[in-house]
């Protein structure tokens, strides 16, 4: 692992995790009450961020976990790009 990345994992450890789900939370009804192209976009956003920790996490997350985060991940896409057509 690159030093980089360790820097970022240990601030992520250090986050209170309900602080975390409760900014997605409130960025998510954003993205779905925001008119067309721009809540598309707030949830395109919201799916890159959370791509992002994905990829940072996946060594360590077990195969369920894995396919639980990846459909969740499509599911969020999906809609984000619905919304915007």
């Amino acid at each position: 692992m690159q030093r980089t990345q360790s820097v970022l994992l240990a601030r992520l450890a250090r986050v209170n995790p309900t602080v975390v789900f409760l900014a997605t939370v409130i960025v998510m009804l954003v993205g779905l009450f925001a008119p067309g192209i721009i809540g598309g976009a707030v949830l395109l956003a919201l799916a890159v961020g959370l791509l992002a920790l994905l990829r940072v996490t996946w060594p360590v997350q077990p195969p369920a976990t894995r396919l639980v985060r990846l459909l969740m991940l499509a599911l969020l896409t999906t809609v984000a790009l619905v919304k915007i057509l």
